[in-house]
């Protein structure tokens, strides 16, 4: 096989990857920047961001679960953005593998939940971080909000 074959068919197979790329139903760029603005949530309420700011795992999309209930999928540098009941909450987040995050909203406040993809044996894997503000403001910034599949009234 010539090199003008071999790079033909390298051509081809990167055409494929890139239109298998996983993608996500975005939010309108006004409700981005909303979201981006980072304000300080009702007295009653958390903020929830959930982020997925790297572009390794691209094509794989990643499930992700808050109490039971799916939020959606995410995408490379894609974010969830909920306003969420202070308490006890459970994310789930699956690829090859399923990973779990247990944590407190407290009332008033912001909470930044980083979906890191790791390499798996046949796709990628997801483990998730409860992060500082610093760090998750740092990664939604670099990030699209995802429109959520589910009423998130649900969760307040």
């Amino acid at each position: 096989m010539g090199t003008h074959a071999v790079k033909n068919i390298f051509a081809v197979c990167a055409v494929l990857l890139l239109s298998a790329c996983a993608s996500a139903q975005l939010t309108t760029p006004e409700q981005d920047l909303a979201a981006k603005q980072f304000s300080q949530p009702p007295s009653d309420k958390s903020h929830l961001y959930i982020f997925r700011d790297e572009g390794y795992g691209a094509a794989v999309p990643m499930t992700v679960t808050m109490d039971g209930q799916t939020l959606g999928d995410t995408a490379a540098h894609t974010y969830f953005f909920l306003t969420i009941p202070p308490g006890e909450h459970k994310l789930s987040s699956s690829a090859e593998n399923t990973d779990e995050l247990s944590f407190n909203a407290l009332a008033g406040q912001a909470h930044y939940v980083w979906q890191e993809v790791k390499m798996g044996f046949l796709r990628a894997r997801t483990k998730l971080h409860l992060v500082p503000e610093d760090r998750g403001q740092r990664g939604v910034m670099k990030s699209k909000r995802i429109a959520e599949q589910v009423d998130t009234a649900a969760h307040e």
